[in-house]
């Protein structure tokens, strides 16, 4: 985007400057698309024949256009995604895994396995839509996810933020990841409905319940893709909903909020500046704390209720009210420009949530279902304003599709730890028997927490 090396230039010498600066970029290997054609639009671009203000009408005209067209979209998107992926725990309550005949620990290995793919896929992923585009690449992902999920992706997961990031300023992006990623909590909601009514057509042309949740789930996946081929912008100097005005007008707001750093074209030092960064580097495990929880309740949520009346519909106020703890903190996070102490309020919630569940471990319903609740609002709160706080310190177009991977990645690894939380297994045992089998020493692998890997 355009760049200010001397903010103390006037803005007509700036201009030239930044013609100069983009003009550099041609002399590259001439591979980046979106690098040259906005080269294009910036050069149809008078800087002074307007007078540019952040707040303007204009502005907020052209904002909520973008709104429109992109955030929607992401949303549905990121719900089918989420819907796919959750869908294992409502499958495994409807009698996966008596079907399956699999043995204790089997099911929470096969959760595990399926994270592997986001950890070796995220990087490399967002430079494919870096170089392809949103529109083409984005689409593709969710056909081969749709796919896979009616037979039986680590691509689509960290996208909708590297294109938000492209599109919004500094303090506009937390909420609308928020938006974005409250697909997830009506994904929860949605699916444990649908799960329920599904899983009533066991038997139906010789498939069980659990094989049409599967089949039924995928298709709106597939059918999405090809509607995002379509309507999904890539990035803003190459869009064509917006008029050359508006295209304008969008570039010179990011190029304002965003500075001297945000180079648009591809860089292998940009590339390798994100694993050496020591921001990163912290993200990635405050990422991967936060994706044990994460990826362990959005699994088993259907598991721990198990047992109270209906268990696919006693899921959905939970992820209703996680719902709102998304859109309120994400939306707070953005007006008062802040993230770190939104984040710290969101983990003491969880850790309260968690510490509640404990304690009310052998008390009424009603008082562990209302710990699940505060659990889930402080983590899936917390998710947005996480990515949203990378996203924004981090110049460079490379650099900053590179770290969002990173960081969604190493979270992966915690969905693989969390896949193994709740265990079948773990309830052999009264809390007096293991109370009983965990007392004295050496006892080393005879632990009755011990893990063996298979």
């Amino acid at each position: 985007m355009l760049t200010e090396k001397d903010p103390h230039i006037p803005s007509s010498e700036r201009s030239t400057q930044n013609g100069d600066d983009i003009k550099n970029i041609d002399n590259n290997d001439g591979s980046d698309r979106y690098a040259v054609e906005l080269k294009e639009s910036i050069d149809t671009f008078d800087p002074e024949a307007l007078e540019f203000n952040s707040n303007s009408e204009e502005i907020r005209k052209v904002r909520w256009k973008i709104d429109k067209r992109l955030i929607p979209l992401l949303t549905v998107m990121y719900l089918c995604s989420f819907l796919d992926r959750a869908n294992i725990g409502n499958a495994k309550v409807a009698g996966m895994e008596a079907d399956l005949s699999l043995k204790p620990g089997e099911f929470n290995t096969a959760l595990s396995i399926f994270y592997v793919g986001y950890v070796i896929g995220e990087v490399p992923s967002n430079m494919a839509l870096k170089q392809f585009g949103p529109r083409l690449w984005i689409p593709i992902v969710m056909f081969l996810w749709g796919s896979i999920m009616i037979a039986m992706a680590a691509g689509y997961a960290p996208g909708p933020v590297y294109v938000i990031s492209m599109w919004y300023a500094r303090n506009e992006q937390a909420i609308r990841v928020g938006l974005f990623f409250s697909a997830s909590t009506v994904a929860g909601a949605f699916g444990g409905l649908l799960a329920y009514a599904i899983s009533h057509m066991d038997g139906l042309h010789g498939l069980q319940g659990w094989q049409w949740i599967f089949i039924i789930e995928g298709i709106p996946t597939i059918v999405v893709c090809f509607l995002a081929f379509i309507y999904l912008p890539d990035f803003p100097a190459t869009s064509t909903f917006l008029t050359p005005t508006e295209r304008a007008l969008t570039i010179k707001r990011l190029a304002v909020d965003a500075g001297p750093g945000d180079e648009p074209h591809f860089s292998w030092v940009q590339f390798r500046a994100a694993f050496k960064d020591w921001k990163v580097h912290m993200h990635m495990l405050i990422a991967i704390l936060q994706g044990i929880p994460f990826a362990s309740l959005g699994l088993f949520i259907p598991s721990i209720v198990q047992g109270q009346i209906t268990t696919q519909i006693m899921t959905v106020p939970i992820y209703v009210v996680a719902c709102f703890s998304v859109i309120l903190f994400t939306y707070s996070s953005d007006r008062k420009k802040e993230r770190g102490f939104h984040l710290a309020i969101l983990s003491f919630m969880a850790t309260i949530g968690y510490g509640l569940l404990v304690l009310t471990r052998h008390s009424a319903t009603g008082a562990r279902y209302v710990s699940l609740m505060i659990c889930t609002s402080g983590i899936y709160g917390y998710v947005p304003v996480m990515l949203s706080w990378s996203g924004v310190n981090i110049g460079g177009h490379t650099k900053r599709g590179v770290a969002i991977a990173l960081i969604i990645s190493i979270a992966q690894i915690g969905s693989v730890i969390g896949g193994q939380l709740y265990r079948n297994d773990d309830e052999r045992l009264t809390p007096e028997e293991y109370a009983l089998e965990s007392s004295g020493t050496d006892l080393a692998d005879k632990h009755p927490s011990f893990r063996f890997y298979t």
